[in-house]
């Protein structure tokens, strides 16, 4: 199965890299998405009316600008708009963003393997979502259970594809080290390095409500606890004080000049 998958995608991702690269940009409002947005996306349900129609046209943009489709199903427009919405919420503060290393993402309909295996007989389907290299470098794969799941529930402080898209802010300088420097000024970097240790420690030891993962290296301890400050803020605000503030410094630019 899966040396059928690779070939098609590879298809995907070319026919979209050559005819779709010179897609003017258009920044339309889209006012029929607010409805599914309000239901499904809790950060969109909290910004008031006029941030709510910047929110969408900025969606309209990446849409525009990045391919989205579907291995194994037909695409929905509410997979787009999920799609399109993870992208949006990280770099919402952000006063213009382009997500210069992404070409395209590509939903499967479920968790996958290493090999992109995502049948019933392939009990190793243990991944949600990733940021391709090599071959597929500038390109995303998500299953669709994981974007789902991520909008579905704030609860768990789990956003699978809002954890890829922070990946890619990650890897901006080149590198994806968990060290946000394009985003936090250099006097801040000593200090999150200190507390993102400090708090990886506290996880291995069972001593914090950030899941486990987080604990795995640098990168994805960004990325996890970057979903955790989109999902739930408050208690992120609550519990983590110190981790909060350096998110917030560097996800809300506007919070630079008031420190």
């Amino acid at each position: 199965m899966i040396y059928f998958i690779i070939p098609l995608l590879a298809a995907v991702v070319l026919y979209f890299l050559v005819f779709k690269k010179d897609a003017p940009k258009r920044f339309t409002d889209q006012p029929q998405w607010h409805q599914p947005l309000l239901k499904y996306v809790s950060f969109y349900k909290k910004l008031n009316n006029k941030e709510q129609k910047v929110f969408r046209q900025r969606m309209s943009a990446f849409l525009n600008e990045t391919y989205v489709d579907a291995v194994g199903f037909e695409l929905e427009e509410l997979d787009k708009l999920l799609v399109a919405a993870s992208a949006v919420i990280p770099v919402f503060r952000f006063k213009e963003w382009t997500y210069n290393n992404l070409s395209g993402v590509i939903i499967y309909p479920e968790n996958f393997n290493e090999n992109l295996g995502y049948a019933d007989h392939h009990s190793d389907r243990m991944i949600g979502g990733l940021v391709g290299t090599g071959g597929f470098e500038k390109q995303m794969i998500l299953s669709r259970t994981a974007l789902y799941h991520g909008f579905k529930n704030d609860t768990d402080k789990l956003n699978t594809s809002i954890h890829e898209f922070v990946h890619l802010l990650d890897k901006i300088d080149g590198q994806t080290n968990g060290l946000p420097e394009a985003f936090l000024d250099k006097s801040y970097i000593l200090p999150w390095m200190n507390l993102m240790h400090q708090e990886m420690e506290a996880i291995n030891k069972d001593k914090s409500d950030i899941r486990s993962y987080a604990a795995t290296n640098q990168a994805e301890f960004f990325a996890v606890t970057s979903e955790y400050f989109f999902s739930r803020p408050q208690l992120m605000k609550r519990k983590h004080p110190e981790l909060y503030k350096m998110l917030e410094l560097c996800f809300n630019p506007q919070m630079k000049k008031n420190v």
